[in-house]
């Protein structure tokens, strides 16, 4: 379940890369440790087109999950896309792509330590998406906030392939590698853009780093 994951590269390459007709981010700083309700960069479809957008690291959590508590952090992993809950975003309208440039997965190690273990396509780090949807929601997120209004997404996981499986054996982010991917998870209906929810080929992805809660990696690049 990936709860951190890294973006090192800049805003233009964003926008190319997912063909964003627009860019609401302002300046935008590296992000070498992404978690859970952060605000973190999508890009996300809009009636204008594609725009690159803020917002925060979680969706809303089914109902039943919510019972006594006071405040709904988000769910930052979705995988049972024929649930209720989640086939109400699953229409182009709240589809997004979640770049990135390395995630984690926690290790189990014997002395009872869950450090992060980074995967990436190759040293350098280069940029990839996320599948995600978005949606805009009123909620507690934190309980010192009060009800707050947010634009928020999630992204999809799969089964791993085998360099995830080696660390984190029930699941592994939707990862879309090329423009036509992109296109495809944008634009399809959900029966279509849905074929996505797959591993990726198990020596697409090799570990770049080990035990630390940021990937610094790629920052120069």
């Amino acid at each position: 379940m990936c709860n951190l994951y890294s973006l090192t590269k800049g805003q233009q390459a964003i926008r190319e890369f997912a063909r964003a007709m627009s860019d609401r981010t302002g300046n935008l700083p590296p992000f070498p440790g992404i978690f859970p309700d952060y605000a973190a960069p999508i890009v996300r479809n809009q009636p204008h087109g594609r725009e690159l957008a803020m917002a925060r690291w979680g969706m809303p959590s089914p109902v039943f999950a919510l019972k006594g508590k006071k405040s709904d952090p988000g769910v930052t992993n979705v995988r049972n896309v024929k649930s209720p809950h989640w086939r109400r975003w699953l229409g182009v309208e709240h589809r997004a792509v979640v770049p990135f440039t390395s995630f984690s997965e926690n290790e189990a190690l014997p002395d009872g330590t869950h450090p992060p273990v980074w995967f990436a396509f190759d040293e350098t780090r280069p940029l990839a998406f996320f599948a995600g949807i978005w949606t805009n929601w009123t909620s507690v997120r934190k309980v010192k906030e009060g009800e707050t209004n947010n634009d928020i997404f999630a992204f999809l996981t799969t089964e791993p392939n085998a360099v995830v499986a080696q660390i984190h054996p029930k699941a592994m982010p939707v990862i879309l590698t090329t423009q036509e991917e992109i296109d495809l998870w944008m634009t399809a209906p959900a029966a279509e853009a849905l074929k996505l929810q797959r591993p990726l080929a198990d020596d697409a992805l090799m570990i770049v780093a080990r035990g630390e809660k940021k990937d610094e990696g790629g920052l120069a690049a």
